[in-house]
């Protein structure tokens, strides 16, 4: 059961911040309330422990993610039980079960890449290669939305290039975390991997920190920001992963009952609650109607509810700021003249659940389109040609994803060619691959993860010439 993971990592007592069950509002554990001194000491651990990581190499160092994606595997379903708790997220559908899983996977991905290596010049006048080492401590800032899997993708490109990584989980879903780094640190040698919870204290401290290299971060546009202000005095190297308001562009040429499934996970998955998730969709006037009516049929038929009942694939907003967010932005969407085409109208009871809504009829103007709402709620624009759709698309400060929808895959690539995001899906969207690299431009921030570039952000270049 989880309850042993709780009581390994200290939360099963009453001491501690109480953690709630979003969909209960009952507490399922108690964290550990760690300070900025906790975090020096992590700190310092991790750079004691980072040579002889560095050391044993590249082969070895694969072989103990391997064996801590092993690890992962068995216990599995623990961490799925109490991530379901802590999140809100169902057990089944792309949540809870997939996200673990994921986290082995990227563990086992990362492990397999080649070792990255260049050779820039190699005539008969010069020779020279570029390698990769490593940085030193990596410092991990997670969210709470995705917070196993993105702290895996955070720290394992991390170690495998013979850093060290001190985690520092959100507030609103740190037992998952630690529970998931006492699982793998049950096969990595001591100090390697760190986790400190706490509050924004122990952020800044981390993000300031003279002996942190690096800073790995997901999460709002204005806390990046602070870290990017909070490492400048040490020039810290960065990988921002920030807000995003992903558009979909749907083009006149598509069947929508086709598309309607793929199109409504890629804006609800995890509930809606997905930086590279589809916030807003501009749809081609030919097919808008009958798109608008596929995809509110699928919403009302979703099923909704606790995360711990095997038949929902939607479950709670993770924390209740969450949920008056995505409740004021509909509540003005309606206001406005906007058309609900379903739900919009939470009912009363426990938990931060909203209902999976469409909205149609809606201004490119109105602030459910215009802000990141980060939950069950889409707003879908009516567009006249390609070219409004594609300044629509291109009109906010944030460019982390989008995805271009069309029968004709040549057409939606020239349709992409002119989005400006860090990631244009073709056919679907919020698809990661550990393989192909992902990051963000404009406000949504900079840096790449994944695959072997994934690998040198977290490495510094090193030339030999000669």
């Amino acid at each position: 059961m989880y309850t042993d993971l709780l009581d390994a990592v200290g939360a099963g007592a009453t001491e501690g911040r109480g953690v709630p069950d979003p969909a209960t509002g009952r507490i399922i554990g108690y964290a550990p309330q760690q300070s900025s001194d906790d975090l020096d000491a992590a700190v310092a651990a991790a750079k004691a422990a980072q040579p002889a990581w560095h050391v044993v190499g590249h082969d070895e160092r694969s072989r103990l993610l391997v064996a801590a994606a092993a690890a992962v595997d068995g216990r599995a379903e623990d961490l799925a039980q109490l991530l379901t708790r802590e999140s809100g997220k169902p057990l089944n559908g792309p949540n809870a079960r997939m996200e673990v899983g994921m986290c082995s996977d990227w563990l086992r991905a990362t492990a397999g890449f080649d070792t990255p290596q260049d050779t820039l010049v190699d005539d008969d006048d010069a020779r020279a290669t570029m390698s990769y080492e490593p940085i030193g401590v990596v410092g991990a800032i997670g969210p709470w939305n995705w917070p196993l899997m993105i702290t895996v993708w955070q720290f394992a490109a991390a170690l495998r290039m013979g850093n060290t990584a001190v985690v520092k989980p959100s507030e609103y879903t740190p037992l998952s975390v630690l529970s998931l780094v006492h699982v793998i640190n049950e096969v990595l040698p001591e100090g390697v991997l760190q986790v400190v919870s706490g509050d924004r204290e122990v952020g800044a401290r981390l993000s300031e920190h003279p002996d942190i290299g690096k800073i790995m971060f997901t999460g709002s546009i204005a806390t990046g920001r602070a870290i990017a202000a909070a490492g400048s005095s040490t020039l810290k190297r960065l990988t921002l992963e920030l807000g995003g308001n992903d558009p979909a562009i749907i083009l006149d040429d598509c069947d929508p009952k086709a598309i309607a499934e793929d199109l409504f996970w890629g804006a609800f998955i995890n509930t809606g609650q997905t930086c590279a998730a589809v916030k807003r969709v501009y749809a081609a006037a030919p097919v808008y109607d009958e798109l608008c009516t596929a995809l509110a049929d699928i919403a009302a038929a979703v099923p909704m509810g606790p995360g711990t009942d095997e038949n929902n694939v939607l479950g709670p907003l993770q924390n209740p700021a969450q949920y008056h967010i995505v409740s004021e932005l509909v509540d003005a969407a309606r206001e406005s003249g906007a058309r609900i085409l379903t739900g919009g109208d939470p009912v009363d009871g426990p938990g931060n659940f909203y209902p999976a809504t469409i909205v149609a009829d809606i201004s490119a103007d109105n602030p459910l389109v215009t802000e990141e709402q980060f939950g069950p709620a889409l707003p879908i624009v009516r567009v006249e040609d390609i070219d409004e759709a594609v300044d629509l698309a291109n009109s906010l400060e944030v460019g982390l994803g989008a995805s271009v929808w069309s029968a004709d895959r040549d057409r939606a690539l020239a349709v992409a060619r002119r989005v400006r995001a860090g990631t244009v899906w073709i056919n679907g969207h919020a698809k990661p691959d550990p393989r192909i690299p992902f990051g963000g431009i404009k406000q949504s921030g900079y840096g790449l993860e994944f695959g072997a570039e994934g690998l040198k952000a977290v490495a510094v270049p090193k030339v030999y010439n000669g």
